[in-house]
């Protein structure tokens, strides 16, 4: 079917909240490339939102998953364990640095990886608190939507949201909210608002992904350690986007060294495939009781045998060092965008998490996100897939492919800036 034929039939059928805006559909795709129904070629900046680190389809994961069809599709683990299931649980234990030894459970999506973990701290602790901050985004079921530190699109128009959720400020110096502010903020919060003694976990993103892309410094990290250590709460990192290699190492968080008694991760985890993770100390993994956690669909054979061919892909092509490579070629294109158009600031990367403002006034900081949308509207057109994301709408983030090869990733640069060029 064409592009127009498949619009027609998405503004009939499907629901309006849950229609994408793009009229191109995906047709095929390969590494950081995609061809639409019509036939364009699209290069992909956008990795399906960070769950392509390793590239459309990659090779490894498509025979992967081929061989595991062959075998068993579905069981439902808690049913009928298999093997998959213990195997990706068994890796991920040993690569997730959490406090101790490791225990894991599966999911589908990022944000039942977050509700589980949130059901785990407070089997763990006793307490039903949880505190978040500031621009985190954690996710799209009722209790998730109450985590996210921003409103619009996430929580409007469907009502009150579950209690008990409480707001602290994340440390962005750009923005104006220092780290000592941000911990203020948190301490204030947890006198005011959020009694110690009975809140459960603090969740935050070591690089706040939806909320634009900035990481949180090593020494914030470590006080938030010291404040959960503090009160006898649980520390939940939140990998959905930052992890798997995308900032140049597993997870964002090894960054700084800080050990979390909790840590959840899906996206680019299986290369497409829906599955996630928490991984726990095992004595908190362990509190709650017999058939609490799970789900009919939560690590299925094929996302778990996509799961660990993606592991693989990571030993035999050294992708972290792509990941840091990557992000070194970005920053040094951004540098010369910065010095070139005034509309570009703050320029700044992790390893290939990469992002740089649009403002209208780099002196006052304005944000300019009505360029960020212009900006993202052009590369289409010209055939790029470009995502924009922040408080203020006007972050550009680059999530593609970290295996994107050299002439594929030049091509993208080289449109965007002729799209500044016309547009500023």
């Amino acid at each position: 079917m064409s592009n127009a034929e498949l619009n027609e039939l998405k503004q009939k059928y499907v629901a309006a909240g849950a229609a994408s805006p793009a009229t191109a559909f995906a047709d095929r795709a390969e590494n950081a490339e995609i061809w639409d129904a019509d036939g364009n070629r699209f290069i992909d900046f956008a990795g399906g939102i960070g769950v392509l680190n390793v590239g459309h389809r990659h090779p490894k994961v498509v025979a992967a998953v081929k061989a595991q069809l062959d075998k068993v599709m579905h069981t439902c683990q808690t049913v009928m364990p298999y093997e998959g299931y213990v195997k990706v649980a068994e890796k991920l234990s040993h690569l997730v640095p959490v406090r101790g030894h490791a225990k894991v459970m599966l999911a589908n999506s990022g944000a039942e990886a977050l509700e589980n973990a949130v059901k785990i701290a407070r089997a763990a602790t006793g307490r039903s608190n949880v505190i978040c901050f500031d621009g985190g985004y954690h996710g799209r079921t009722f209790y998730t939507m109450a985590m996210n530190g921003k409103v619009a699109p996430y929580q409007t128009d469907f009502g009150p949201m579950p209690g008990t959720v409480f707001r602290a400020p994340y440390p962005v110096p750009y923005h104006g909210v220092s780290e000592d502010e941000a911990l203020r903020g948190l301490k204030m919060t947890l006198k005011t608002d959020a009694n110690p003694k009975d809140t459960a976990a603090i969740v935050l993103e070591p690089v706040l992904g939806e909320g634009g892309f900035y990481p949180a410094s090593k020494s914030f990290l470590e006080k938030i350690r010291e404040i959960c250590d503090e009160h006898g709460m649980l520390m939940i990192i939140d990998e959905v986007q930052s992890g798997f290699g995308r900032t140049g190492k597993m997870f964002a968080i090894e960054h700084s060294g800080v050990e979390p008694d909790i840590m959840t991760m899906a996206k680019s985890m299986a290369d497409g495939m829906p599955i996630s993770a928490i991984v726990g100390t095992d004595k908190v993994m362990d509190a709650s009781g017999p058939n609490s956690l799970g789900g009919t669909y939560t690590g299925s054979p094929t996302a778990c045998a996509a799961a660990l061919a993606v592991l693989e892909v990571f030993e035999e092509e050294n992708i972290l060092e792509k990941s840091r490579t990557l992000g070194e070629k970005l920053a040094a294109r951004f540098g010369e965008w910065q010095t070139k158009f005034d509309c570009i600031d703050n320029v700044r990367n992790m390893g290939a998490m990469a992002a740089f403002e649009l403002v209208s006034n780099k002196t006052d900081r304005t944000p300019n996100p009505e360029l960020a949308a212009a900006l993202c509207k052009k590369a289409r057109e010209e055939g790029l897939i470009l995502l924009s994301c922040g408080m203020y709408g006007n972050t550009i983030r680059f999530l593609m492919p970290v295996t994107i090869e050299d002439s594929v990733l030049n091509e993208g640069l080289d449109i965007i800036e002729s799209c500044l060029e016309s547009l500023v």
